[in-house]
């Protein structure tokens, strides 16, 4: 039996028992196969294929409502509801998104990038179903440290007194994207471990059974003796006390044994907790071994797991967790926090060297941003590290926590910018967020030297500072920098023509490929390294201004609310001011290769080269707002398209 063979829910359910093994080993096959050539993630789904099996078994998703937290675990989910020939072509332009998406199938319910939102979503369902007097299942299957998400704690409390029948499957596989870790995960370690109350259950049945005459009426007692020794012996009393029915601990990779219980647990009614146990990366050797680098991952040698193109020696996350191990020496008041993520923020060198200098909230960035406001203002000096779209969850604690007290809190935000796994995770949105944030700075390395130079001048600061910068390369774009200078931008490039290209971050590299562009063609433009977003280098725009030069800035960050709206509000005192802003626009950008959409909205080196030989081949006319640019909409110097 072939996973192509499964064009819809109600062929896997149409299947007969015993050719369900060999569709898990041919889902499980795919699954290498296509992580393998286009990237995504793969530890995750391969734990959960039986899981997601029983699931469709079980229940019918054109009437009962499955939603996967966090969405990197809905691959499987994907494969059975007929889209194995957009699988193939995950994350590409015209492929499947790596997270479920209402508009990519009528069987994803509901959108899910970002971990603990799956379980509120679905008892929105559930209560909706309620209202309107429906009868089809709400299942919210939880995983990969989902749990101890505030928000799906929240939601967990609500339960009970929100909705009649509600179905979560806990996955626990010991995993976030790092390890679990919090008191919730040491108490689902001692529900597994319990085998004092295992060994009282097998050995209560074995003795009812031999009592002659009265053991059949005993029986009945079973299931209350089974509740009290749980009771006894293991810590499911938090899941009980909240109106959750215990279920478990089930063999998340015994599909016979999942789908009866799943079946079971679908004749009850009432909030129950099904808790099932997984391997993360499950039948494939390497991703079992190392299940957080293949949690999300490049591409690879499906036979060895080798990647097929070297991660680049020079990275800004290697350079954050060198540098901050360097700082601690010499100030041991100096911590680092993190959430759920050592490892995809560079901080696990940092961990391993200082553990009584890190920490991991687990995936609770809001609790890390005002823990991290604590440790500033017992004068520690705490340094975050999250991801920028992740940063978005914490903005109301640092602007209430950080920032009203102007606590010296640095927070460092990886994958700032497009990446590959599409509009959940792009991080282009947060600076709009950090502009309207009192006392706070913004910083954008150009490069691994930058970013050490930027942390040492954080952290002379008595105030809350942002870091931001993308994944991957951070060699340097300069043989050496200037001394870095709060609030200062460094031109790079002098050139004769009449445009200064200011980059911001890590796109002062594709400024200086479009300007060697330029020069090819005799047109010598300057480049300029912004550097700092809040505050930026007004006096130097200004003065280039002044001196008949049209401006372009570069980001890569949403054009509303980032570099270059900041730029012409601060100058919008000067009235022939000729600022043209490059970014991607405000829209729900597709998931897709980053280069890919860099073509597609006009941001390669070579499309920007050509808006600026646009721009000196004509006479720019002031426009109604006071800048000044030919009169073509702002929109269409990065693309006239929309996703």
């Amino acid at each position: 039996m072939s996973i192509a063979d499964i064009t819809s829910p109600e062929d896997l359910r149409a299947l007969p028992d015993d050719q369900l093994p060999a569709l898990v080993e041919d889902i499980r096959a795919e699954l290498i196969a296509t992580v393998a050539k286009q990237g995504g993630h793969l530890s995750s789904n391969l734990g959960v294929v039986e899981l997601t099996v029983a699931l469709h078994r079980v229940f019918d998703v054109r009437k009962d409502v499955i939603i996967f937290d966090t969405g990197h675990q809905s691959y499987v989910h994907k494969l059975l509801t007929g889209r194995l020939d957009a699988f193939r072509k995950l994350r590409q332009d015209d492929g499947c998104s790596g997270f479920p998406n209402r508009a990519e199938s009528p069987f994803d319910y509901f959108g899910v990038g970002h971990s603990g939102t799956a379980v509120s979503a679905a008892l929105g369902f559930a209560a909706a179903r309620d209202r309107t007097g429906g009868n089809g299942k709400v299942v919210a299957v939880l995983g990969d440290g989902a749990l101890g998400c505030g928000s799906s704690l929240e939601a967990i409390n609500n339960l009970a007194v929100t909705t009649r029948d509600f179905i979560l499957i806990l996955n626990d596989n010991k995993m976030s994207i790092s390890p679990n870790v919090g008191a919730l995960s040491h108490c689902l370690s001692r529900v597994i471990s319990g085998r004092s109350y295992n060994r009282f259950k097998v050995f209560c049945a074995n003795a009812v059974q031999r009592i002659p005459m009265i053991g059949p009426r005993l029986r009945s007692w079973i299931s209350r003796l089974d509740s009290a020794a749980k009771q006894l012996f293991l810590p499911t009393a938090f899941f009980e006390e909240l109106g959750l029915r215990y279920i478990g601990p089930i063999d998340g990779h015994d599909l016979p044994q999942l789908t009866d219980t799943l079946h079971r647990v679908s004749q009850l009614h009432g909030p129950r907790l099904v808790h099932v146990l997984t391997v993360k990366g499950k039948g494939c050797r390497f991703a079992e071994k190392k299940p957080t680098c293949f949690h999300g991952t490049a591409p690879f040698n499906p036979q060895t797991g080798d990647l097929l193109q070297p991660k680049p020696k020079a990275t800004f996350s290697a350079t954050l967790g060198q540098t901050l191990c360097t700082l601690h020496q010499e100030d041991p008041r100096i911590v680092a926090i993190t959430a759920g993520m050592p490892e995809g923020t560079g901080l696990h060198k940092f961990a391993k060297a200082f553990p009584n200098a890190f920490y991991d909230v687990g995936i609770a960035e809001a609790h890390a941003a005002a823990f991290a406001a604590g440790l500033a203002a017992a004068g520690q000096r705490p340094i975050m590290a999250v991801y920028a779209s992740f940063s978005q969850r914490a903005a109301d604690y640092v602007f209430h926590d950080a920032c009203l007290q102007e606590l010296p809190v640095i927070f460092c935000l990886d994958r700032a910018g497009v990446v590959a796994d599409g509009p959940t995770h792009h991080g282009i949105q947060d600076v709009a967020f950090w502009r309207a944030c009192p006392n706070l700075a913004v910083l954008q390395p150009a490069d691994q030297d930058d970013l050490a130079a930027m942390l040492r001048l954080a952290l002379t600061r008595h105030h809350p500072v942002v870091i931001r910068y993308p994944a991957g390369n951070a060699a340097p774009v300069t043989a050496q920098h200037r001394p870095l200078e709060w609030g200062k931008a460094e031109i790079l490039e002098a050139g004769s023509a009449p445009v200064a290209l200011w980059a911001v971050g890590r796109e002062t590299a594709i400024a200086l490929q479009a300007a060697e562009l330029l020069r090819e063609r005799g047109v010598a433009i300057t480049v300029v390294n912004a550097r700092f977003t809040i505050p930026f280098d007004a006096g130097l725009m200004r003065r280039l201004l002044n001196d008949g030069m049209t401006i372009v800035t570069l980001e890569d960050h949403c054009l509303e609310g980032g570099f270059g709206s900041i730029a012409r509000d601060s100058l919008a005192d000067i009235p022939d001011a000729r600022i043209v802003k490059l970014g991607w626009p405000r829209a729900v950008l597709p998931n897709g290769p980053v280069v890919s959409l860099r073509q597609r909205f006009s941001l390669t080196p070579t499309s920007i080269a050509e808006t600026i030989r646009g721009l000196l081949t004509r006479s720019p006319a002031p426009l109604h707002d006071g800048f000044s640019l030919a009169a073509t909409p702002l929109y269409s110097l990065t693309s006239s398209r929309t996703p």
